[in-house]
């Protein structure tokens, strides 16, 4: 991986929903490897990890809905980014129970907008489109799920995810692979973690909250099993993925999982204990759950590891730990979140050996 930075160096690159957690880290990982940041999102939010690292100042924003699709073509024709990754959705299994309507529509009509303005532009080389480990039909077992698995959504957010997966493998077959080569991939990740995460109905930030309040925290599913992953992991992957499609779209071009290492998945419980422990103090209750979520789930890595010679660089207790010395670093402590997390960054890419 020593020829990143290089070929990072001054590209173009487009991010949607950047302000969101994995979009914002992304982002802050490529300033460091020199590229030009241009991002899109649908409202402004203070007090997010974006708006701490100050990000709006080292990048261009654009506030847009990706449903719009003539603001969004006229926005990616304007800038011309060679390299988009599309994170913008309805993220949360949560939100979707509640809103269902809303997350399909976001969801799906986004990633459309998506793939048909890469089909009409001259200039987009590697589109990444971010869906999710939950795509996959259950097995109800924690057997890994590979590229080629059966597909299939429960819930309204894993449904909504897997029509992207399809729209996507028409795009592939229609127009990407045919006289215009254009690199399209879909990636699938686990239940990512690392500091700067502020949303509601999410592990970690409500168990910092929690902590930080000195109330309980409360788990709605202390024995499903996750393959829980440090936030730079799957990033690192997207990153070299969109390489090498770049230069090599028909060689690249398909599905991916970027998860944890064969027979890793980790209980929510055991999560939050390392939590609790690394942290210091902390009370756990168990609460019932009323919506359906897959039990197991574990994505099987060898793709990956095999053709793209990507690896996880952490184990789930050295990932617990990072994200909680973030919080404890910038909450607690009141430290520049800038400087800490880009100190992570900067680790995290000489323990992976990229420069």
């Amino acid at each position: 991986m020593r020829n990143i930075s290089k070929f990072y160096k001054n590209k173009k690159i487009l991010i949607t929903g950047i302000t969101g957690f994995k979009g914002t880290w992304l982002a802050n990982f490529l300033l460091l490897l020199g590229a030009n940041i241009y991002g899109v999102a649908s409202k402004k939010k203070k007090n997010n990890l974006f708006h701490q690292l100050k990000l709006e100042k080292k990048i261009e924003l654009k506030f847009l809905d990706v449903r719009n699709f003539k603001k969004l073509n006229n926005y990616i024709n304007r800038i011309k980014p060679s390299i988009v990754f599309h994170f913008a959705g309805q993220t949360l299994i949560y939100d979707s129970y509640r809103f269902p309507h809303q997350t399909f529509d976001i969801n799906s009509m986004g990633g459309l907008n998506i793939l048909e303005v890469t089909r009409q532009s001259k200039f987009i080389k590697s589109l990444i489109i971010t869906t999710s480990d939950k795509c996959y039909e259950s097995k109800r077992g924690s057997k890994g799920f590979k590229e080629n698995d059966r597909l299939g959504g429960e819930d309204p957010y894993s449904a909504s995810k897997v029509s992207v997966e399809i729209m996507l493998k028409s795009y592939q077959k229609s127009f990407f692979n045919k006289k215009k080569l254009i690199g399209a991939s879909s990636v699938r990740s686990g239940n990512v973690i690392g500091g700067g995460d502020f949303a509601p109905n999410r592990l970690i930030p409500d168990c910092i909250k929690s902590i930080k309040e000195n109330k309980t925290i409360f788990l709605r599913n202390p024995n499903f099993n996750r393959p829980w992953q440090f936030v730079l992991e799957p990033l690192k992957g997207y990153l070299i993925l969109a390489q090498k499609q770049y230069i090599h779209p028909k060689n690249y071009s398909s599905s991916w999982n970027f998860g944890t290492e064969p027979n890793t998945i980790t209980s929510v419980k055991k999560i939050v204990k390392y939590l609790v422990s690394f942290w210091g103090k902390g009370k756990i209750k168990i609460l019932k759950n009323n919506f359906y979520e897959q039990m197991n789930l574990q994505l099987d890595i060898s793709k990956a590891k095999k053709f793209l010679k990507w690896s996880p660089t952490y184990n789930i207790k050295d990932s617990v730990k990072l994200s909680v010395d973030w919080y404890k670093r910038v909450l607690v402590n009141k430290e520049n979140p800038i400087k800490v997390t880009e100190e992570q960054i900067k680790k995290y890419m000489h323990d992976s050996k990229i420069n």
